[in-house]
């Protein structure tokens, strides 16, 4: 039987059901797949690399620079003048709606501005695919609606493909151009379902009386209900 396949080229989120496995990890070049391949532009990952940024649970902010420091880091690590990487890092601030916390420290910031402070540092380094793993499952559900609603306003402005992996159907089907359900252990690929709802129509207030996202919840619902009988 051939090898089930998932194919990113504009693709801004996709969707992973049931259980945490080893799955941006893989990705991101920090582990090798027990199985199978992973390819970016046709070479294999083997290892990290700056074409892939990752955005963790956690914040991972270094509590000693301030958020303009914390987003340039990436660039002083490539040796970017500091003049430079501080434009760089103010574009990203800008953005994320941070530039009036750019000298703040991470313990004067709420959980949510941590958060956007790591998607700007993720950005700034200018990946051609940025991974999510379950970026707002630590904070309150209003804070995650707010961050749901952000994301899709930088989406907007930056345009790179992202890869978001989440446990909440709404939040896969709110996002989501493709939404990508697989099986339990050992992972399958369930099934891809389209996500045409237009990017102005992507706002909680539109959304939860929108028919469409709840025929298109529902449908993913199903499926990540149904997958624990086998693909």
């Amino acid at each position: 039987m051939a090898t089930p396949k998932i194919t990113i080229r504009d693709l801004r989120v996709e969707y992973v059901s049931e259980e945490r496995r080893e799955r941006h990890t893989a990705i991101a070049g920090f582990i090798r797949p027990q199985a199978g391949s992973l390819l970016m532009d046709g070479r294999p990952i083997l290892e990290p690399g700056a074409d892939r940024g990752v955005v963790f649970q956690e914040y991972a902010l270094l509590p000693w620079r301030n958020v303009t420091e914390n987003v340039a880091l990436g660039l002083k690590l490539r040796g970017i003048s500091k003049a430079e990487r501080h434009r760089i890092a103010e574009r990203y601030l800008a953005i994320t709606n941070l530039t009036e916390a750019a000298h703040k420290y991470p313990h004067e910031l709420s959980g949510g501005m941590k958060q956007r402070v790591a998607v700007a540092r993720t950005l700034a380094n200018a990946p051609q695919v940025m991974l999510m793993d379950e970026p707002f499952a630590a904070v309150d559900a209003q804070t995650r609606m707010t961050l749901q609603e952000e994301l899709v306003r930088i989406w907007e402005q930056s345009r790179v493909t992202v890869l978001f992996v989440t446990h909440s159907v709404e939040e896969a089907v709110f996002l989501g151009d493709r939404v990508v359900v697989l099986s339990p252990r050992p992972a399958r690929l369930r099934e891809t379902v389209p996500i045409n709802i237009p990017r102005t129509r992507r706002t909680w207030e539109k959304m939860n009386a929108d028919p469409e996202f709840v025929a298109l919840r529902d449908q993913v619902l199903h499926l990540v209900r149904g997958s624990g009988n086998g693909p």
